[in-house]
């Protein structure tokens, strides 16, 4: 399964691409729900680069340690877990940034592994994923929009 959310947004690609270049600065600003993040192993957004984050979606905090295994400058960022056990049920999260006109759409994707009955009786939790996905497009429309 892999949920999906999309936002157009009036700004380059490479404008969008340059707020996860600074995500350390913006991280608490993208989300209401975002606590801390920081990087661990290298500095900055690069293939190989590890980070650690924080954040609370439906009422559970999440804690994630990440490695970014694809940057492709302007345009896409693949992260994974490092962990073994999270990385088999969340095996990727990506971002990517497509030109739209005189502006950029933002796609944000997260694969999950289940099956049907996971899919059922976590159904709460990916709908409060879903939820904070559209968020996230919703604030990072907002913060480039506004000139940040």
């Amino acid at each position: 399964m892999i949920l999906k959310e999309r936002a157009r947004i009036e700004g380059s690609p490479e404008r969008v691409f340059r707020f996860f270049e600074e995500i350390e600065t913006h991280y608490e600003e993208w989300h209401p729900d975002h606590i801390t993040f920081r990087w661990m192993d290298g500095n900055g957004l690069e293939q190989g680069n590890k980070a650690y984050f924080e954040e609370e979606i439906g009422g559970e905090m999440m804690k994630k340690t990440v490695r970014f295994v694809a940057v492709e400058d302007g345009r896409y960022i693949e992260l994974r877990p490092t962990g073994r056990l999270l990385g088999f049920f969340l095996p990727y999260i990506s971002f990517s940034f497509e030109p739209d006109g005189d502006g950029c759409e933002f796609t944000q994707r997260i694969k999950i592994r289940t099956g049907p009955i996971g899919r059922r009786l976590n159904r709460d939790e990916f709908d409060a994923v879903q939820q904070h996905m559209v968020e996230e497009g919703e604030n990072l429309r907002t913060v480039i929009e506004s000139g940040a």
